[in-house]
């Protein structure tokens, strides 16, 4: 089979994600500067979150098999990009709340699918998901044994609901546009105080809950302005007792699955970044001069700059690309490919964007200047989505350490036959 990295039907989706990324996520900006707190910076984007609800791309990255129109994790990098590249608050909150729906899509029931992904497949309204596994404190051991403590979020039966106790953290936009809770929580909690951790940890699904959403605190985000990233409570949350993903104790494999997929996306993010800070960065050494003679891209030293910077995004969104397409196709090495995807995108964009503002001088620390921005949006992306320390390193090195890990197998090849699939 060749290798090949053009779009095909993935290129009408392209131009339209750009299309509408110029057109109204570039409007997130102006519509929110200024804005005094997280919630107002938030409430003001819902306009052109509603919007991009309207024009169908929230149900284009919903994959088919779950009422959508996406062809898979090919098609989130497309959009992811364009998006991305424009504005990340609004981004950020569509792919968190697919973030939010993956543990529906993996281990939910037929029934539960259909009941759960309804109406995010509605061209209408501005539903929000949520996956709520971290929590103050951090949660990077979140199935740690004893003396670990794990996840401390709890439920416990009554009847036919389960009642949930428990506090999160950095969870995008769980608590929803009023403060009383997102359309759809999946919340990851300990289920059986008995059982060992892991198979104490189960996820419940809780619909727009009526009350026991208590806001604590909204974080003041360094980047990512206008997303909304709250610390809440939830004080005796009702759920049904059918609204178990999977069976009881199954939390902690839905929840790696789910991070998976968006670590090849955060690697796009990492592009996306990268791209927009070049462009503005050589058009800025094009026509600039700064009290010289000519325009400084003439000297070679912003040249050389430019060039390691386009040769970044170049690596990054190839590597982010055969990421996805490898987990779109179950490929054996899909987990390290996503895992070098978020790490080398993420760390990339920070250096990248560093070696940029360099080529523009001291004028790049106005934020009047958009690599200033730029910069605070790319510093969490090695953090964030599992942080590339304390969770993603460690993923590759348990599979470094696996003894059937063969390290051809990420090209397609075999370390033993030297064949290539």
């Amino acid at each position: 089979m060749p290798i090949d990295f053009s779009l095909d039907e993935q290129r009408e989706l392209q131009l339209s994600a750009r299309r509408f990324a110029r057109s109204v996520l570039a409007e997130v900006g102006p519509a929110t500067r200024g804005l005094q707190t997280p919630m107002e910076r938030f409430a003001a984007t819902r306009p052109m979150y509603e919007q991009l609800v309207r024009e169908g791309f929230l149900r284009r990255i919903i994959p088919a098999p779950f009422g959508g129109e996406g062809s898979g994790l090919v098609d989130m990098a497309v959009v992811a990009e364009e998006f991305y590249a424009v504005d990340v608050n609004v981004t950020l909150t569509m792919f968190s709340t697919l973030l939010g729906l993956l543990p529906v899509m993996l281990g939910g029931s037929a029934q539960q699918q259909k009941a759960f992904l309804g109406p995010f497949l509605e061209r209408a309204g501005a539903p929000l998901a949520a996956l709520c596994n971290s929590e103050p404190g951090g949660s990077a051991n979140f199935a740690a044994p004893a003396p670990g403590d794990g996840t401390r979020t709890r439920a416990r039966r009554d009847g036919d609901s389960w009642i949930i106790d428990g506090r999160k953290q950095w969870v995008s936009s769980a608590t929803g546009w009023d403060g009383k809770g997102a359309d759809l929580l999946c919340v990851v909690c300990r289920t059986d105080p008995a059982a060992k951790p892991e198979p104490a940890l189960s996820i419940l699904v809780v619909e727009k809950p009526k009350r026991g959403i208590v806001v604590e605190h909204y974080l003041e985000s360094l980047g990512h302005r206008a997303h909304l990233l709250p610390r809440f409570r939830l004080d005796g949350v009702r759920t049904p007792s059918d609204h178990v993903l999977g069976v009881p104790g199954s939390a902690k494999s839905l929840v790696d699955a789910s991070f998976s997929g968006t670590a090849a996306i955060v690697g796009v993010f990492g592009t996306a970044l990268m791209r927009a800070a070049f462009e503005f960065a050589l058009g800025f050494a094009q026509k600039e001069r700064r009290g010289g003679a000519l325009p400084i891209i003439e000297h070679q030293a912003v040249g050389y700059a430019l060039a390691d910077a386009k040769t970044a995004i170049e690596a990054s969104r190839a590597l982010s690309w055969r990421a996805c397409r490898a987990l779109d196709v179950q490929a054996p090495a899909a987990l390290e490919l996503a895992l070098h995807a978020k790490i080398f995108g993420s760390e990339a964009a920070v250096r990248v964007i560093a070696e940029l503002m360099k080529v523009v001088g001291i004028d790049s620390y106005d934020e009047a200047l958009p690599l200033a921005g730029l910069m605070q949006d790319a510093l969490v992306l090695p953090l964030f989505d599992g942080g590339n320390m304390a969770v993603r390193r460690r993923q590759l090195h348990e599979l470094l350490k696996t003894p059937a890990y063969d390290p051809l197998a990420s090209f397609g090849g075999s370390a033993e036959t030297g064949a290539v699939a």
